[in-house]
């Protein structure tokens, strides 16, 4: 992947407390995950695994406790090291593939890899410049991991990152999480269902 993993990066949560609407979703949360590792977040629906990965991301505030990373860069935020894959394919369906894939490269900035080659990873070669609104559900999850791909980022959080994609895109992308992990990145993934890799999982609510 790229020189922006650290092999003794560390992401910690400590007592972290999260409120949404007035509603106290969980609290005292402690977690860890190191280079090389990737964390699968369980839980029952609503117990808080989306929020926590939008906490971690910088797109939500805890209401207590602290989120820290130990080992990355230290002239960037811990957001500016996150890319954050929501429920949501954020795309624009009226640009191309390749149009798309520019924008999130400019919006995230940092350095950038081959864009072609990010497509060709993941299947997506053929729809360069296709509008993103003519896209299968499966491709469009496709596009949106080729984000991952052409601007690296150490720390990769994923929401039920596997939905809409098939057996083949799912083996696909279990390959491209291995990949990051032996090159010194870390996974954080909120998923009801198998990552595909190995994983250790924190649990979030008690039993699903």
């Amino acid at each position: 992947m790229s020189g922006v993993a650290r092999s003794k990066m560390q992401l910690s949560g400590r007592g972290i407390v999260c409120v949404r609407g007035g509603r106290e979703v969980f609290a005292g949360l402690d977690f860890e995950a190191v280079a090389g590792e990737a964390v699968a977040v369980v839980g029952r629906n609503g117990s808080g695994k989306t929020s926590l990965l939008r906490l971690i991301a910088g797109l939500l505030v805890p209401a207590g406790g602290t989120i820290a990373l130990e080992g990355g860069d230290a002239e960037l935020t811990l957001p500016e090291q996150c890319h954050y894959l929501g429920h949501r394919d954020a795309l624009k369906p009226a640009l191309s593939v390749a149009e798309n894939l520019t924008f999130w490269a400019d919006f995230l900035g940092g350095e950038r890899f081959d864009f072609a080659e990010s497509l060709a990873t993941v299947g997506l070669e053929h729809a360069t410049h296709l509008p993103a609104g003519f896209l299968s559900a499966g491709q469009r999850r496709r596009l949106s991991l080729a984000r991952l791909l052409t601007v690296r980022r150490p720390v990769w959080l994923l929401d039920e990152p596997t939905n809409a994609l098939d057996v083949t895109g799912q083996d696909m992308f279990g390959g491209l999480m291995r990949e990051h992990l032996s090159r010194g990145g870390l996974i954080v993934a909120a998923t009801h269902a198998p990552l595909g890799i190995d994983s250790r999982e924190l649990r979030i609510g008690g039993v699903a």
